[in-house]
């Protein structure tokens, strides 16, 4: 299968798809469209989130605010896995997670990821790339094989210092002082504050009152853990400490969005 994964919204995921059943058949599977606009770090967090529960694909991911510039079109290898998209950081983050576990269940190291650059024609229109660059790319690889992609004439190995990184920042733990400050890494459609704060930080505390900002939050190992409308902290499936709202939105309750500093304090 292909894998799509952009910040278009609609209709423009569309184009894309028509370009790829013109030369390739296969199966597409949309894992969303609705990326945070032109925000490579969160793309690349939810990208991360998502992606390594496919099974093995071609996996295009376009957003990409640098469209049009000498940023390259990049390629990465993971196993029977294959990512293609331009290279701002989108990608490092889900390759390396997908480099975690070979199919043999065996742990993987980062230098075993293959890099390469994806050599492309002057394309039709300089602000839709996903269209013109990515799109046939995902086709001519799905087609070709992802074990003899190096053989295709327009891929050219690199190295991983080559690309572009993308790092989520670390959060700080005061043992002694039962404090933790960090970031909010994402809010999603629900409302829920995801922050970089590692969630082993509420280990032991459930039921214990936390305060971020000026609101004070229990912590619980489920929403309905408080009551309808009440703040609380627990730990999310992506397992980091988040700022959530029971039937409400966490964004609200705790005045956060995105990139914003965050300190709980026990």
């Amino acid at each position: 299968m292909i894998t799509l994964a952009s910040d278009f919204g609609s209709p423009y995921p569309a184009a894309m798809k028509g370009v790829i059943l013109q030369e390739a058949d296969t199966r597409l599977v949309d894992v969303t469209h609705d990326l945070p606009r032109q925000d490579v770090r969160a793309a690349a967090f939810w990208c991360r989130e998502t992606i390594p529960y496919f099974p093995p694909a071609v996996h295009l991911v376009v957003v990409d605010p640098g469209v049009g510039t000498d940023r390259d079109a990049i390629v990465i290898r993971v196993d029977n896995h294959v990512l293609i998209g331009p290279d701002n950081g989108v990608l490092r983050p889900v390759a390396r997670r997908l480099s975690e576990h070979a199919s043999d269940g065996l742990p993987r190291q980062d230098d075993r990821l293959e890099y390469f650059r994806y050599d492309y024609t002057e394309p039709q229109s300089a602000t839709f790339h996903g269209r013109d660059v990515f799109a046939p790319a995902a086709a001519v690889i799905h087609d070709h094989g992802i074990a003899s992609l190096e053989t295709l004439d327009a891929v050219t190995s690199i190295s991983a210092t080559a690309t572009v990184q993308c790092e989520f920042p670390s959060a700080t733990i005061n043992a002694d002082s039962a404090t933790a400050e960090g970031e909010v890494l994402v809010t999603d459609d629900f409302g829920n504050v995801i922050t970089n704060i590692p969630g082993s930080f509420l280990t032991g505390r459930t039921g214990e009152m936390g305060t971020v900002g000026t609101t004070t939050a229990r912590v619980t190992s489920t929403f309905t853990g408080v009551d309808t409308g009440e703040p609380l902290l627990t730990i999310g499936s992506h397992g980091f400490v988040e700022c959530d709202v029971n039937h409400g939105r966490g964004t609200e309750a705790f005045e956060l969005t995105t990139e914003d500093t965050v300190q709980i304090t026990f």
